[in-house]
């Protein structure tokens, strides 16, 4: 199967205007778009559990009367998991508890410590009351995405999570269900779409509102995690799947291809991009590249995202193959070199990295533990990978003794006079004992 990739070199003068043409994601607004979830939002404010039927069952071609009808049992979830193989129970298990285990390194600990003259100052730390998790259904099968999103919201010890995943026709997807049993999710609604959005930050009389909505979607659930937000904390709104590999040519050039394909596969946006010192690796991926895509069940996709979307660069060095990478901040980062360790020390912007020849970034999507809900679009220069920590709060703890409110009294009343709040500045000159 004949492919064009685009090869960029950093010596070419226009090599950042290049690099900015190809990294650049614009998902232009769609007022169409916008205007129809706004109204979907609206009428299940207003209807409650009749909008969320009305609109279940005519996007998912159902036919509930009722919202109640909607909601599966905990019996379900645990038939789905019992109806597993024994090869598919052993996979989420085992994914689960790496998951888990990592999950629970990350919770933050309240904590707080004693001045002198007696004041206490602290942090405590507490879950969110209740979560929402989106989850896409009918033939798409994530249970991966249920273990990334639940599992660190139980951890965190989220009061109460309830899952959302469409069942288009009807089509339960019994993996996705098992995985839901597996990592503890309280509720599972079979909703989806903006309607689910709306009711899970709105409430209605059957579906309880929730504190934050997590989890991946389409263009109109990630359209309505955008308009909800104020009302309800949000995990991300994720762009296309990014892989960026770095590789000083001694790696098998059928797995970085490989490597490559596995993001390329998600969807013609995904991007994929490669760089390396060695011209000649370049050339032997490429070449990989047109030998392995026909055997692809996705071929067609694969071959329009790596065509559109992805590159094949050329740096002078590693250390300006990290350069290059700071500016991209991708998804995912391989770091396929002799010494990872080392060059990972010079990467400031990457959601996650991946080190060594043998660390395929497959690994960290099922089950390696960290989380694969990752910033996408370069905002890996500000943002982090979903954690336990998304699911807890910090409250400021601060005690006073009479000796403390005398002596920050004193502060404070000099810099709220000086703003110009007098209220704020007696309130704290009624505690000051000494008055020198």
């Amino acid at each position: 199967m004949n492919i064009s990739i685009p090869r960029l070199s950093t010596t070419s003068t226009d090599f950042n205007k290049q690099l900015n043409s190809l990294t650049s994601w614009d998902e232009s607004s769609d007022l169409e778009l916008h205007q129809q979830v706004l109204e979907i939002i609206s009428t299940v404010r207003e209807q409650g559990d009749q909008a969320v039927v009305d609109y279940t069952n005519r996007f998912d071609q159902c036919h509930f009367s009722r919202c109640s009808e909607l909601e599966l049992g905990h019996d379900k979830l645990k038939a789905a998991w019992e109806k597993l193989d024994t090869d598919k129970a052993q996979a989420l298990r085992t994914a689960a508890e790496r998951i888990r285990t990592y999950a629970e390194k990350q919770k933050m600990q309240s904590w707080q410590y004693q001045e002198e003259n007696g004041n206490i100052l602290g942090q405590k730390i507490t879950a969110l009351d209740k979560a929402g998790l989106y989850v896409p259904g009918g033939k798409a099968a994530y249970p991966s995405s249920v273990l990334m999103n639940a599992i660190p919201a139980k951890v965190a010890g989220v009061g109460e999570l309830i899952m959302v995943v469409p069942t288009p026709k009807g089509e339960v997807n019994e993996l996705v269900l098992a995985a839901a049993h597996v990592a503890g999710v309280d509720r599972v609604f079979t909703i989806g779409g903006a309607q689910a959005i709306a009711a899970l930050a709105y409430g209605t009389e059957t579906i309880p509102a929730v504190d934050k909505i997590v989890g991946p979607g389409n263009v109109y659930v990630a359209t309505a995690k955008k308009l909800v937000f104020g009302q309800v904390g949000i995990d991300m709104i994720a762009g296309p799947s990014e892989i960026l590999v770095i590789c000083d040519g001694k790696t098998n050039p059928d797995w970085i291809a490989m490597d490559l394909f596995s993001q390329a596969e998600h969807d013609e946006n995904a991007q994929a991009i490669l760089l390396s010192d060695d011209l000649q690796f370049l050339d032997a991926v490429e070449q990989s590249i047109s030998r392995l895509l026909p055997e692809m069940e996705r071929a067609d996709v694969i071959k329009e995202s790596l065509s559109r979307r992805g590159a094949l660069i050329h740096t002078q060095s590693l250390e300006e193959a990290a350069e290059v990478c700071n500016s991209i901040a991708p998804e995912h980062l391989e770091l396929s070199v002799a010494e990872p360790q080392a060059l990972s020390d010079k990467i400031h912007n990457a959601g996650a990295i991946f080190l060594g020849r043998y660390t395929a970034e497959a690994l960290g999507d099922y089950c390696a533990g960290p989380n694969h809900v990752l910033p996408t679009s370069s905002t890996a220069r500000y943002s982090s990978p979903l954690g336990v920590y998304d699911f807890q709060k910090r409250s400021s703890l601060i005690f006073c003794s009479p000796e403390g409110a005398n002596f920050l009294g004193k502060t404070a009343s000099v810099l709220a006079r000086g703003e110009g709040l007098t209220a704020h500045a007696r309130s704290a000159e009624y505690r000051i004992t000494d008055k020198s």
